[in-house]
């Protein structure tokens, strides 16, 4: 069963209607006062899945009622889904924008992003918070709703593969739900162990200026070159310094900097990590973002053109290990941290249907296998290769690695060749659910497909542009996939999970943090593996390929393999 939702302006009240399989009514329209209480005895009752224009304008503010639904179907992430397929990726993707397009009436932009206020502001009844709804439309939107969900059936159907962007629709709306409740939870974090590291690592926090540590690090830099005066937080101003002692780099990269030959190398690299922590998760991130030993961050599902999630305030994706310190269990409680190995290579056997690499994808350690099969037992150098084909590098290390690949395993190297091939026309890619990558014209540069350390790539990616976006439409067919499966694993945990008081409390592209009651560990950890698989099945079918995860019980998540 489906029912639509409707959320009143005070967001307090609302409408409901049931819905038949195909969008059509199936019920008349019930106006609530309480809409929190409503869905909540609905749920209770046949848990349907529930219409809505947008999980963030509604989910949030029936979690802090205490209400959590089962399912859902986001309008505006599906739209925004339906859109990139059709080529025109960033189109505007909220309600209005959607309705309009149905009805061949003008298109109106959306609502610009809202800023996220760190979670100490005060905050007010049901909806008044960052995730409030928008204000009357102009139109009726329990009919809009219905009448969008329809178009957007038909339009899914008419897809090249449209089972599979059913499920990509279906994990991205359950995704936002996941989102929406870690959000709610909170990861569990001690603010005086984040300022005990914090004083550990740079000193005292100082009155004004950077804490002792980064001063003196940035007199050991001016020192090294020579130089009074430079601000080792400025990029141009190292370049710049660098080429005065005759080393010319790009950029000021950590993996560019560890190939250079300097004395300023060391101090700079030590400021880079430690200037970051102090700006990004310093002593005023910690009074902003954490209240009552908890962080919440506002989760943003789908917020990166390959799929993978962003956050709006907080940086929850990029904690650096240092700090994880900080994030500690609750008393008698655990965390259960699970970490997707190989995720990527192991994507691309699956897609590519490459028998080879496959079987090798079924053993515990994929890089391990190639090079037992390939490699004349070099692992370094088996992994070169793989990651080079699927980002893109052309020279070093890469070349003769690259070839035995060619030869061992031509369908897979064959696979992101094409794609890249694809991207370098101008053309549009998918991943295997059917995500599509921008449009030539698009904002693809920005993607967040950097190639890892391991790959040697040494040309800016900035390059000649064809060659650039070959790179980002080899590695988009795998990433977004990998994403996809991430996602799927994170809607059939969060089913696993239910009716336990285990609570997800932190993802990061491939890996997943729970939070549960230490004597449920046990439970989780079978959950987590089950979900794996079952993750695989549902995406890829009946494969030889493994998704093996590393497992880890800890009190502490920096003590996480």
């Amino acid at each position: 069963m489906l029912t639509a939702v409707a959320v009143d302006a005070d967001g307090r009240g609302g409408r409901l209607q049931d819905l038949h399989a195909d969008g059509t009514a199936a019920g008349e329209v019930r106006p609530v006062d309480d809409l929190a209480g409503a869905i909540a005895e609905r749920e209770a009752a046949d848990q349907p899945r529930w219409v809505w224009a947008a999980t963030a304008e509604v989910y949030p503010a029936l979690l802090r009622s205490g209400v959590r639904v089962a399912r859902c179907h986001d309008l505006e992430l599906t739209e925004a889904l339906l859109m990139g397929h059709a080529g025109w990726w960033g189109s505007p993707k909220a309600l209005p924008a959607a309705r309009a397009r149905l009805r061949g009436l003008p298109v109106p932009a959306d609502p610009p992003p809202r800023v996220a206020e760190p979670p100490g502001h005060a905050q007010g009844a049901l909806f008044e918070t960052a995730a409030a709804p928008p204000g009357p439309y102009g139109f009726d939107v329990l009919e809009a709703v219905g009448e969008v969900y329809r178009d957007q059936l038909r339009r899914v159907g008419e897809t090249e593969h449209p089972g599979r962007f059913r499920m990509l629709v279906a994990a991205e709306s359950a995704g936002a739900l996941v989102g929406a409740e870690m959000g709610h939870a909170g990861l569990p974090w001690r603010a005086d162990l984040h300022d005990q590291l914090l004083r550990e690592l740079l000193g005292a926090p100082q009155p004004v200026g950077p804490p002792r540590r980064l001063a003196e690090l940035t007199a050991e830099i001016n020192a090294a070159f020579g130089a009074r005066g430079l601000h080792p937080d400025s990029p141009a101003e190292v370049v710049r310094a660098f080429a005065r002692s005759g080393v010319d780099i790009p950029n000021t990269r950590a993996w560019v900097l560890r190939r250079v030959e300097h004395p300023a190398v060391k101090p700079l690299l030590e400021y880079k990590e430690l200037y970051r922590i102090w700006t990004a998760h310093g002593w005023s991130w910690c009074d902003a973002w954490v209240i009552d030993g908890r962080f919440r961050p506002e989760y943003v599902p789908g917020g990166v053109v390959s799929g993978r999630w962003a956050t709006r305030g907080g940086g929850a994706l990029q904690v650096p290990k240092a700090v994880r310190r900080a994030v500690v269990a609750d008393p008698g409680w655990t965390f259960v941290v699970a970490d997707a190995g190989q995720l990527e290579p192991r994507v691309l056997a699956a897609i590519s249907g490459d028998r080879r690499l496959a079987a090798a994808a079924a053993a515990g350690d994929l890089y391990a296998a190639l090079a037992a099969d390939s490699f004349d037992g070099d692992r370094a150098k088996a992994k070169i290769a793989l990651l080079g084909a699927m980002y893109g590098q052309t020279g070093g290390a890469a070349i003769p690695a690259l070839a035995v690949l060619r030869k061992s395993y031509p369908t897979a190297f064959e696979f992101v060749e094409q794609a890249a091939r694809v991207g370098e026309a101008g053309g549009l890619v998918r991943s295997w659910l059917g995500r599509t990558c921008p449009p030539s014209s698009g904002a693809w540069r920005d993607a967040g497909l950097d190639p890892p350390e391991e790959t040697g790539t040494a040309e800016p990616q900035g390059g000649a542009t064809g060659r650039a976006r070959g790179r980002f439409t080899r590695n988009f067919v795998v990433q977004a996939t990998a994403a996809e499966w991430a996602l799927v694993l994170l809607a059939t945990l969060r089913t696993a999970l239910a009716g336990t008081r285990a609570e997800m409390v932190l993802f990061v592209h491939d890996e997943v943090v729970v939070h549960c009651p230490a004597e449920q560990a046990g439970e989780v950890v079978a959950a987590v593996h089950r979900c794996a698989e079952q993750a695989g099945r549902l995406l890829f079918g009946d494969t030889t390929v493994r998704f093996p995860l590393d497992v880890s019980v800890v009190g502490a998540y920096a003590d996480a393999k």
